[in-house]
Protein backbone atom coordinates (compact mmCIF):
# COMPACT_ATOMS: atom_id res chain seq x y z
CA UNK A 1 0.00 0.00 0.00
CA UNK A 2 2.57 2.50 0.88
CA UNK A 3 4.38 2.26 -2.34
CA UNK A 4 1.39 2.32 -4.40
CA UNK A 5 -0.04 5.42 -2.72
CA UNK A 6 3.25 7.51 -1.07
CA UNK A 7 6.17 5.68 -3.58
CA UNK A 8 5.92 7.95 -6.27
CA UNK A 9 5.06 11.70 -4.44
CA UNK A 10 7.94 11.20 -2.51
CA UNK A 11 10.20 10.44 -5.51
CA UNK A 12 8.77 13.02 -7.28
CA UNK A 13 9.51 15.58 -4.70
CA UNK A 14 12.87 14.56 -4.37
CA UNK A 15 13.68 15.00 -8.06
CA UNK A 16 12.45 18.14 -7.77
CA UNK A 17 13.82 19.41 -4.35
CA UNK A 18 17.36 17.53 -4.03
CA UNK A 19 20.26 19.38 -4.87
CA UNK A 20 22.56 16.63 -6.08
CA UNK A 21 26.33 15.80 -6.33
CA UNK A 22 28.61 12.96 -7.06
CA UNK A 23 27.39 11.12 -3.98
CA UNK A 24 23.94 12.42 -3.49
CA UNK A 25 21.50 11.76 -6.24
CA UNK A 26 18.27 9.84 -6.61
CA UNK A 27 20.33 6.32 -7.24
CA UNK A 28 21.98 6.81 -3.61
CA UNK A 29 18.27 7.53 -2.10
CA UNK A 30 16.92 4.56 -3.91
CA UNK A 31 19.65 2.46 -2.58
CA UNK A 32 19.06 4.20 1.03
CA UNK A 33 15.50 2.85 0.93
CA UNK A 34 15.91 -0.40 -0.24
CA UNK A 35 19.15 -1.31 2.47
CA UNK A 36 16.61 0.56 5.34
CA UNK A 37 14.08 -1.93 4.12
CA UNK A 38 15.75 -4.68 4.47
CA UNK A 39 17.35 -3.65 8.34
CA UNK A 40 14.02 -2.85 8.80
CA UNK A 41 12.30 -5.92 8.15
CA UNK A 42 15.38 -7.76 10.27
CA UNK A 43 15.11 -5.11 13.45
CA UNK A 44 11.11 -4.87 13.55
CA UNK A 45 10.74 -1.59 12.59
CA UNK A 46 7.86 0.97 11.42
CA UNK A 47 8.73 0.81 7.66
CA UNK A 48 5.37 3.59 7.84
CA UNK A 49 7.96 5.86 9.63
CA UNK A 50 11.82 4.45 8.00
CA UNK A 51 10.53 4.88 4.33
CA UNK A 52 9.48 8.23 3.97
CA UNK A 53 12.73 9.32 6.28
CA UNK A 54 14.82 7.03 3.94
CA UNK A 55 13.21 8.81 1.01
CA UNK A 56 13.48 12.53 1.58
CA UNK A 57 16.36 12.22 3.92
CA UNK A 58 18.99 13.74 1.36
CA UNK A 59 16.01 16.28 0.52
CA UNK A 60 17.97 18.95 1.30
CA UNK A 61 21.98 18.92 1.26
CA UNK A 62 24.66 21.89 1.39
CA UNK A 63 27.67 20.75 -0.21
CA UNK A 64 30.42 18.74 1.51
CA UNK A 65 32.67 21.76 1.88
CA UNK A 66 29.80 24.77 2.82
CA UNK A 67 30.81 25.63 6.48
CA UNK A 68 26.96 24.92 7.51
CA UNK A 69 27.11 21.09 6.43
CA UNK A 70 26.48 19.90 9.68
CA UNK A 71 22.53 21.98 9.35
CA UNK A 72 21.94 19.90 6.40
CA UNK A 73 19.67 17.21 7.88
CA UNK A 74 17.86 19.46 10.46
CA UNK A 75 17.24 21.95 7.17
CA UNK A 76 16.04 18.32 5.10
CA UNK A 77 13.30 17.50 8.20
CA UNK A 78 12.13 20.28 8.86
CA UNK A 79 11.45 20.57 4.44
CA UNK A 80 10.51 16.62 4.51
CA UNK A 81 7.73 16.99 7.25
CA UNK A 82 6.25 20.16 6.11
CA UNK A 83 5.77 18.42 2.71
CA UNK A 84 4.29 15.17 4.10
CA UNK A 85 1.71 17.33 6.54
CA UNK A 86 0.76 19.17 3.35
CA UNK A 87 0.11 16.02 1.36
CA UNK A 88 -1.92 14.26 4.57
CA UNK A 89 0.57 11.84 5.86
CA UNK A 90 -0.70 10.15 8.94
CA UNK A 91 0.77 13.07 11.67
CA UNK A 92 1.19 10.09 14.01
CA UNK A 93 4.43 9.37 12.42
CA UNK A 94 5.69 13.30 11.51
CA UNK A 95 7.74 13.55 14.46
CA UNK A 96 9.37 10.33 14.33
CA UNK A 97 10.00 10.66 11.20
CA UNK A 98 11.64 13.96 11.51
CA UNK A 99 14.05 12.40 14.01
CA UNK A 100 14.85 9.75 11.77
CA UNK A 101 15.97 12.18 8.99
CA UNK A 102 17.67 14.65 11.74
CA UNK A 103 19.81 11.63 13.12
CA UNK A 104 21.13 10.22 10.06
CA UNK A 105 23.92 12.73 9.40
CA UNK A 106 27.46 11.76 10.32
CA UNK A 107 28.26 15.08 10.01
CA UNK A 108 25.23 16.64 12.60
CA UNK A 109 26.38 14.11 15.59
CA UNK A 110 23.14 13.71 16.59
CA UNK A 111 21.99 10.45 18.91
CA UNK A 112 19.24 7.67 17.04
CA UNK A 113 17.16 7.36 20.01
CA UNK A 114 14.05 5.13 17.41
CA UNK A 115 14.65 1.55 16.37
CA UNK A 116 13.74 3.76 12.77
CA UNK A 117 16.34 6.19 13.36
CA UNK A 118 18.65 3.84 13.32
CA UNK A 119 17.78 1.58 11.00
CA UNK A 120 18.25 4.95 8.72
CA UNK A 121 21.20 5.91 9.95
CA UNK A 122 22.71 2.75 9.30
CA UNK A 123 21.16 2.29 5.76
CA UNK A 124 22.80 5.92 4.75
CA UNK A 125 25.70 4.75 6.12
CA UNK A 126 26.49 1.20 4.49
CA UNK A 127 26.00 3.15 1.26
CA UNK A 128 29.28 4.87 2.05
CA UNK A 129 30.94 1.62 2.40
CA UNK A 130 31.87 -1.48 -0.31
CA UNK A 131 31.79 -1.73 -3.59
CA UNK A 132 29.65 1.80 -3.78
CA UNK A 133 31.18 3.34 -0.68
CA UNK A 134 34.83 3.34 -2.39
CA UNK A 135 32.87 4.46 -6.09
CA UNK A 136 31.16 7.35 -4.00
CA UNK A 137 34.34 8.20 -2.74
CA UNK A 138 36.34 8.45 -5.92
CA UNK A 139 33.21 10.50 -7.37
CA UNK A 140 33.78 12.76 -4.71
CA UNK A 141 37.26 13.11 -4.54
CA UNK A 142 37.73 13.53 -8.21
CA UNK A 143 35.24 16.50 -8.41
CA UNK A 144 37.13 18.22 -5.25
CA UNK A 145 40.18 17.78 -7.59
CA UNK A 146 42.02 14.94 -5.15
CA UNK A 147 45.16 12.86 -6.06
CA UNK A 148 44.10 9.19 -5.81
CA UNK A 149 46.92 8.27 -3.53
CA UNK A 150 50.00 9.82 -1.78
CA UNK A 151 53.31 8.93 -3.93
CA UNK A 152 55.34 8.31 -0.64
CA UNK A 153 53.16 6.57 1.27
CA UNK A 154 49.65 5.41 -0.58
CA UNK A 155 48.37 3.68 2.52
CA UNK A 156 49.01 6.06 5.97
CA UNK A 157 51.67 3.52 7.30
CA UNK A 158 53.91 6.37 8.05
CA UNK A 159 51.98 9.09 8.11
CA UNK A 160 48.75 10.39 9.27
CA UNK A 161 46.59 10.27 6.53
CA UNK A 162 45.06 13.75 4.70
CA UNK A 163 41.95 13.45 3.18
CA UNK A 164 41.72 16.88 1.95
CA UNK A 165 44.65 15.62 -0.89
CA UNK A 166 44.36 12.35 -1.22
CA UNK A 167 41.61 10.22 -1.96
CA UNK A 168 42.68 7.05 -0.52
CA UNK A 169 43.30 8.60 2.66
CA UNK A 170 39.37 8.84 3.17
CA UNK A 171 39.33 5.43 3.75
CA UNK A 172 41.75 5.83 7.01
CA UNK A 173 39.77 9.17 8.19
CA UNK A 174 36.45 8.14 7.92
CA UNK A 175 35.20 5.19 6.07
CA UNK A 176 36.60 2.57 8.08
CA UNK A 177 35.42 4.57 11.56
CA UNK A 178 31.73 4.12 9.93
CA UNK A 179 31.10 0.53 10.24
CA UNK A 180 32.07 0.76 14.06
CA UNK A 181 29.05 3.43 14.24
CA UNK A 182 26.04 0.85 13.31
CA UNK A 183 23.62 0.96 15.40
CA UNK A 184 21.81 -2.41 14.84
CA UNK A 185 22.63 -6.08 14.37
CA UNK A 186 21.66 -6.58 10.62
CA UNK A 187 23.91 -2.89 9.71
CA UNK A 188 26.79 -4.44 11.52
CA UNK A 189 26.72 -7.96 9.82
CA UNK A 190 26.29 -6.09 6.46
CA UNK A 191 29.34 -3.06 7.48
CA UNK A 192 31.32 -6.03 7.98
CA UNK A 193 31.13 -7.73 4.56
CA UNK A 194 31.12 -4.26 3.10
CA UNK A 195 34.77 -3.34 4.12
CA UNK A 196 36.13 -6.58 4.31
CA UNK A 197 35.55 -5.44 -0.13
CA UNK A 198 36.69 -2.33 0.68
CA UNK A 199 40.16 -4.10 2.27
CA UNK A 200 39.99 -6.12 -0.97
CA UNK A 201 40.14 -3.33 -3.08
CA UNK A 202 43.23 -1.90 -0.86
CA UNK A 203 45.34 -5.04 -1.17
CA UNK A 204 44.67 -4.84 -4.72
CA UNK A 205 45.57 -1.18 -5.11
CA UNK A 206 48.87 -2.17 -3.58
CA UNK A 207 49.61 -4.90 -5.52
CA UNK A 208 49.17 -2.92 -8.83
CA UNK A 209 50.89 0.49 -8.01
CA UNK A 210 54.11 -1.66 -5.84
Amino acid sequence: MFDQIWRPKLVRFIQQEMTTDAAHDLNHVLRVVRTATQLALAEGANLDIVLPAAYLHDCFTYPKDHPERKQSSFIAANKACDFLSTMGYPESHVSAIHHAIVAHSYSANIEATSIEARVVQDADRLDALGAVGVTRCIQVSASLGRTLYSLNDPFCEQRSPDDSEFTIDHFYTKLFSIAKTMRTEAGRNEAMVRVEFMQSYLTQLAREIS
